[in-house]
């Protein structure tokens, strides 16, 4: 499980890009959000995920607002 924070928000695409702990940006579309709407995410929001790889590169997945303690 990955922690960061999301970097920028595309609203009328439905996709975000999140900074990685390790300094690395991952790109997120709307349908990996788990349990949190893509309308109430704001730029900033920490936020945990696991990687996918994929021909077009790293790409979040299971993206949970919030961090656990």
């Amino acid at each position: 499980m990955h922690t960061g924070k999301v970097k920028k928000l595309v609203r009328d695409r439905g996709f975000g890009f999140i900074s990685d702990t390790d300094g690395s940006e991952v790109f997120f579309h709307q349908s990996s959000l788990v349990d949190a709407n893509f309308d109430g995410l704001s730029e900033g929001a920490a936020v945990e995920f696991d990687v996918e790889k994929t021909p077009k590169g790293p790409r979040a997945i299971n993206v949970r607002t919030g961090q656990k303690a």
